[in-house]
C-alpha cells in the first residue's frame, strides 16, 4: 500500500501518533533494516503516549490549577518543618486511593497553595480527576449555580471528582448557607473520594471559623479524622525572592 494513503486512513481512524511515528520511521533510514514487529511497536509506543499526553492536558484544563508546579520542583531544603517520611507518603497518592484527606496548614507564603497545586498535578499524572478551588471561587461557583437553579448539578460534579482542592480555607467568613453547602459537598466525598485544605487557620480553629456548632462538627467529623495533618511552619517564602530595590542615580553617584 502507498504511504500517503495509508497516513489519512491512520488520521481518519485518529490514530495520530502511529501516523507521526510513521513519517518519522519514513524520515529515518536507519529504521528501515528494523523488523516490522519492531516498527509496529514504535508506533503504538507513540501513539499510546499521545493519548496520554491528550488525557492528561485534559484532566489539567479540568482542574483548572491554582498555579503551575509539580512535586519535583518542590523546595526540601527550606525549614519549613515538614517531616519528610510524611511528606514522601503524601506525594505517593496513595491516600487518594484509600479515599483519605491531606489538610495543609501554616502562615502565609510558607508553600501551603504550591504544595497542594504540586500534589494535585502528581494527582491528574496518575490519571485521577481533579478540581480545584480558592474557597471565595468555590463561594462564587455556589451562588452562580444556585441563581440558575442548578446547585445539585455543581454537587454532582464535585462529587465526582477523585480529589477536590480547596485553597485559602478561613480567608474570609462564610454566610451560613455557604457552610451548609460545605457539609453538602463534603458529606457527597466522605469516604468516597479526597478532599486536600489549604489554610492559615490551624484546625484547632476551625470549628469556631465554621460558625454553627452542630454544621461545623459534621464538617470536620468528615474532613479530620481520616487525614493526613502537614502543618509548615517559617517565615514567608516570598520574602526570599524579592527583586531588590535598583540604586537610584545619587546613591551610585555617592558610591564611586
Amino acid at each position: 500500500m502507498l504511504t500517503e494513503p495509508l497516513l489519512q486512513q491512520l488520521h481518519t481512524l485518529r490514530l495520530k501518533g502511529m501516523a507521526s511515528a510513521l513519517e518519522q520511521q519514513r524520515a529515518s533510514p536507519d529504521l528501515a533494516d528494523r523488523s516490522f514487529e519492531d516498527r509496529l511497536a514504535l508506533m503504538i509506543q507513540q501513539e499510546l503516549g499521545e493519548r496520554a499526553g491528550y488525557r492528561l492536558a485534559q484532566r489539567l484544563r479540568w482542574a483548572k490549577l491554582p498555579m503551575p508546579a509539580c512535586v519535583e520542583d518542590l523546595d526540601t531544603r527550606a525549614p519549613r518543618g515538614l517531616d519528610p517520611a510524611q511528606l514522601a507518603q503524601v506525594i505517593d497518592l496513595g491516600w487518594i486511593r484509600e479515599r483519605l484527606n491531606v489538610l495543609i496548614t501554616g502562615p502565609t507564603g510558607v508553600g501551603k497553595s504550591y504544595l497542594g497545586a504540586a500534589l494535585a498535578h502528581a494527582a491528574c499524572r496518575a490519571d485521577f480527576a481533579v478540581r480545584c478551588f480558592r474557597l471565595p471561587r468555590l463561594v462564587e461557583e455556589l451562588a452562580r449555580f444556585g441563581a440558575m437553579q442548578r446547585r445539585s448539578a455543581l454537587f454532582r460534579q464535585l462529587a465526582k471528582a477523585d480529589l477536590l482542592v480547596l485553597d485559602d480555607f478561613g480567608l474570609a467568613p462564610l454566610a451560613d448557607e455557604t457552610v451548609r453547602d460545605l457539609l453538602e459537598i463534603l458529606d457527597d466525598r466522605y469516604d468516597r473520594r479526597s478532599t486536600l485544605i489549604t489554610s492559615q487557620l490551624p484546625i484547632d480553629q476551625w470549628h469556631a471559623y465554621l460558625g454553627d456548632r452542630t454544621v461545623a462538627d459534621a464538617i470536620l467529623d468528615r474532613l479530620v479524622h481520616n487525614s493526613y495533618r502537614l502543618v509548615l511552619k517559617g517565615e514567608s517564602m516570598r520574602r526570599h525572592k524579592t527583586v531588590p530595590a535598583k540604586p537610584t542615580t545619587a546613591s551610585r553617584t555617592r558610591g564611586h
